[in-house]
């Protein structure tokens, strides 16, 4: 019997957050792994330790471009673009372009090389939800021309185009809603709660809170996340699929265990709201339990110690 062809894979964005650890777990299930960044919001830290691996190859891309691969590909998987307020809002075209163009031409490389593609989406597609929890048959409540709308439509139009692409021309496309995910790796200044509040927490500066901090999020350590992401790309599954924990905390509770976790003396300081922030988010995963058999497993204090101690690690180093 012949050789097993071994799987390659091709992410975008694969510096960032997510895509460097989906790089990491790729890469020891023995796929070949090309990895598209442009530093946007990526960072070559992230991939560092995989640069000297035979199995890892890197390539600095901006997919909102025109670009081709050479050889076979048997899965794309299109992580690239801001995920974070401060990222989108200040590069509002390039997510846009991201969105649209990169998606584009993402689906039209795996046409050609008759590749699996897999949409890296968001739970902003649902906007401040009116349905709670939030299941993927529901269409979102979103402001079409507000600030955020850069992040939410350009989402919203690489969904529309991966289904096309599905329907008229039988690529074999998956679709990730990915709800709040956290852990090593993210960006410390990206505005996100939970960087955010560990690194004020870990310099005993006021922990600063949007609105009154009754708002929920439901927060999906990045390990658990990777894993459904792993179960999704190699599912026959095309319709859209939430990832994320249906735990759901508000911004305050999670915001006292930080700094209780982080032993800190920070005060907790409140500021105004930022336009079209949802107050509540959390995740059905009823479709990802049914077909993928998946759930999230890591606890939150689990998760943010780790995530704690990872900041640490990062703020010796400078």
């Amino acid at each position: 019997m012949g050789k097993r062809k071994r799987k390659v894979t091709l992410i975008t964005g694969g510096a960032g957050f997510i895509g460097s650890h989906l790089c990491d777990l790729l890469v020891k299930k023995g796929h070949k792994v090309i990895c598209l960044d442009n530093f946007v919001t990526g960072k070559k830290e992230n991939i560092k330790h995989l640069l000297a691996n035979p199995l890892f190859e890197f390539k600095k891309i901006n997919v909102s471009r025109g670009f081709n691969i050479k050889g076979n590909i048997d899965f794309i998987l299109h992580f690239a673009s801001p995920a974070s307020p401060v990222d989108y809002l200040k590069n509002p075209i390039e997510t846009l372009k991201v969105g649209s163009f990169g998606t584009y031409n993402c689906l039209n490389l795996a046409l050609v090389k008759k590749a699996k593609f897999l949409l890296a989406s968001t739970s902003e597609i649902y906007g401040d939800p009116l349905q709670h929890p939030q299941k993927e048959s529901y269409w979102g409540n979103v402001n079409s021309i507000g600030p955020r709308s850069v992040y939410d439509e350009a989402k919203r139009f690489a969904e529309a185009i991966t289904m096309s692409y599905l329907r008229e021309h039988k690529v074999d496309t998956k679709i990730v809603r990915i709800f709040n995910t956290y852990g090593p790796r993210m960006q410390s200044d990206d505005g996100r709660a939970v960087p955010s509040f560990i690194m004020q927490a870990l310099r005993n500066k006021p922990v600063t809170i949007q609105g009154d901090g009754s708002q929920t999020r439901s927060f999906c350590y990045v390990s658990d996340l990777i894993e459904g992401i792993f179960r999704l790309m190699n599912s026959n599954i095309n319709e859209p699929v939430n990832l994320g924990n249906p735990v759901e905390v508000s911004i305050n509770k999670l915001a006292k265990i930080i700094i209780g976790l982080a032993n800190s003396d920070s005060a907790m300081r409140y500021l105004p709201l930022p336009q079209d922030d949802p107050a509540r988010r959390k995740p059905d995963i009823s479709r990802a339990r049914k077909y993928l058999n998946w759930q999230p497993e890591v606890d939150l204090k689990d998760g943010l110690i780790a995530t704690i101690g990872w900041f640490k690690q990062e703020t010796l180093r400078y």
